[in-house]
């Protein structure tokens, strides 16, 4: 069985959060949303928990991190092609995110990133399949 993964991000307006990543292309399921909180569906073992900050408060005694100074982690999605790459960037920059690093260019390897409209740093990368040694 493969291990799935929930990824829990606070953020200020879920209703516009929920906007912004269906822009991106992203879908939610509708049985884990509420006024609190949202699962939106990256692949069948990743998934976003999208939690109001006051709601997201309730898990933890930790402050939550002020994105527009600090960091708390880096999100990074693969991607089939560096042409995918672009396509999602680009669609959350129309959607109102900002640049967070440069592109990344190692001619095996290829990225990109954004900050969504909550601070949230996110990376989109491709990485040539035949530039991986298999190991033993």
């Amino acid at each position: 069985m493969a291990t799935k993964i929930f990824v829990n991000l606070p953020v200020k307006d879920l209703n516009q959060t929920v906007e912004f990543f269906t822009k991106l292309g992203f879908t939610f399921n509708a049985q884990f949303t509420d006024e609190n909180a949202t699962s939106m569906i990256i692949s069948d073992d990743i998934y976003v928990m999208l939690l109001v900050e006051k709601y997201f408060q309730t898990f933890t005694k930790k402050e939550i991190v002020d994105t527009s100074k600090a960091a708390e982690a880096i999100i990074c999605l693969s991607a089939d092609s560096r042409e995918e790459v672009d396509a999602l960037v680009d669609k959350a920059f129309a959607a109102g995110a900002k640049s967070s690093s440069e592109t990344q260019e190692y001619g095996y390897m290829y990225g990109r990133g954004f900050e969504d409209i909550n601070g949230h740093l996110w990376e989109v990368m491709w990485m040539d399949p035949g530039a991986v040694e298999p190991q033993a």
